[in-house]
């Protein structure tokens, strides 16, 4: 399936997740509440309707202990992490791995082998030698050679996780980046640490991933608006039982010899994906999916990107820059539907 760009677009999308009930149900006695704070280098924030007898303190702790959490586990930044303990390991070692990380890379696993290695977990030294890890950033491209080392050493067919023992083995230095995926668990994380505590009507968002569950106290859902170019049409979305995640390279990347160079990289190339391709948005029911699937259609590209995600039924928006300055848009046939939107994508 070939994709063209919307030619007549209406002023605004508004999607609708298909299974949403026609009227939402209005719950007596709860209130609006807001909690808001600074994790994983950004910022982090979730709007919740439940009884007013219910603590903010302590739905604040359980949101900080979520976030806590996924950062022991999957922050390379953090030294002593699972992830950096990993990456640090000798070859050989059968490192064990905590129920979280293990399900965060049995799926990081399953998006790399669904999208032909375009997304894979393996690329950490490769994020470390462009600039995007945590040895700080560069202003220029690294040299071929030194990425050609680097792709030589990882790939995600080394990897050997044993699921039933929880334990994966390093086959000798390889370096896991899970930033493409983690922030989209931690988002699933804190909602569903919240609808253990009763909370089973709220919005949570870290970095602009987004997870909304029921609906407000007068029983509308959660309204959010999409990430996009203000020249392309205004796409709102009920967040009921569905979530959001945007990748692209609008706020990491530099620029050296007149070329953009984006955070994204392809791992079967080495190098940052083209800047035609400026987002690709996914909505999914589990926020971790639609952050793997972003990256994943992002560095496949608007040709194949567009294909997989029609095949896989995924709803996705792809915003290109066109040459001649300014935006166009695939839509994939999913994402028209809940937009009950009949143009062609």
């Amino acid at each position: 399936m070939q994709p063209q760009p919307v030619r007549a677009r209406p002023a605004r999308y508004v999607l609708i997740p298909p299974d949403a009930p026609d009227v939402m149900r209005i719950v007596p006695g709860r209130v609006l509440g807001s909690l808001a704070g600074e994790t994983m280098g950004t910022s982090w924030s979730v709007r919740y309707a439940a009884p007013a007898a219910l603590s903010a303190t302590s739905l604040r702790a359980a949101v900080e202990r979520a976030l806590d959490l996924v950062i022991a586990q999957m922050s390379p930044w953090v030294e002593s992490s699972e992830i950096g303990r990993f990456n640090r390991a000798a070859a050989g070692t059968l490192c064990p791995l905590s129920a979280e990380f293990c399900t965060v890379l049995r799926h990081a696993l399953d998006v790399a082998r669904r999208s032909g290695g375009a997304y894979d977990p393996t690329i950490g030294a490769l994020v470390d030698l462009w600039g995007f890890g945590p040895p700080g950033r560069r202003a220029e491209p690294p040299p071929e050679d030194e990425i050609a080392a680097v792709r030589a050493a990882y790939g995600w067919q080394r990897l050997f996780l044993d699921a039933a023992s929880r334990t994966l083995r390093q086959p000798g230095g390889l370096r896991l980046d899970l930033s493409s995926i983690a922030k989209g668990f931690a988002v699933d994380l804190v909602a569903e640490r919240l609808q253990a505590l009763g909370v089973a009507d709220c919005l949570v968002e870290i970095g602009g991933e987004l997870r909304g569950a029921g609906v407000k106290p007068d029983g509308s859902p959660w309204w959010v608006r999409l990430d996009a170019p203000a020249a392309l049409p205004e796409a709102l979305v009920a967040l009921h039982g569905l979530s959001v995640a945007t990748s692209g390279d609008a706020n990491r990347w530099f620029e050296h010899g007149g070329t953009r160079w984006s955070h994204t990289l392809d791992p079967r190339t080495g190098y940052p994906v083209p800047a035609a391709l400026a987002s690709v948005t996914v909505l999914h029911r589990r926020a971790m999916a639609a952050d793997a699937l972003a990256t994943a259609l992002l560095v496949l590209g608007p040709q194949a990107g567009y294909a997989a995600a029609c095949e896989q039924e995924i709803a996705a928006r792809f915003v290109l820059r066109r040459q001649s300055g300014g935006f166009e848009e695939i839509l994939t046939p999913v994402f028209r539907a809940m937009a009950g939107d009949g143009h062609s994508g």
